[in-house]
């Protein structure tokens, strides 16, 4: 499979970043925010959903990087950020726009009711696997109706 590459420029593109990154997994030490540059990035261990049908019993994750852009402040709960060793479930992204303009809050909904919220001037995300992909027995499932 070839290496996936995404950027997102609205909530739709953001849709589609978040179904990509679905059941990741990240330590907290692969969470990166620098303040001057306005960048958050998130080192992440995803599950490729686009190969999972049809694979049997084996499937994969891939090694990826999930950059945000115009980062204006981070804020999170639920989890300690000096526990760099902590592993943690990405569930889902969403975006909750301020008022009419496009700025708003990214929420990385994280299993364990633990959350991270970026405080953005916009949307600019961009994922890219970065290499490192191998094989899992493991298939993340989620209950009906959750």
């Amino acid at each position: 499979m070839d290496a996936l590459k995404l950027m997102g420029l609205d909530q739709e593109d953001l849709a589609i970043v978040s179904a990509h990154v679905q059941d990741a997994v990240f330590k907290v030490s692969g969470l990166a925010y620098a303040p001057r540059s306005r960048q958050l990035s998130l080192v992440i261990n995803r599950f490729v959903w686009e190969t999972a049908e049809g694979r049997g019993k084996s499937f994969e994750r891939r090694r990826s990087v999930l950059l945000f852009k115009r980062v204006n402040a981070v804020r999170s709960i639920g989890f300690d950020r000096r526990d760099g060793e902590q592993v943690l479930s990405l569930l889902a992204i969403q975006f909750e726009q301020n008022g009419e303009g496009p700025d708003g809050t990214v929420e990385f909904v994280l299993s364990g009711d633990a959350s991270i919220m970026l405080d953005v001037e916009c949307i600019e995300v961009q994922l890219a696997d970065t290499g490192g992909a191998w094989e899992t027995g493991f298939k993340p499932r989620h209950p009906a109706g959750a």
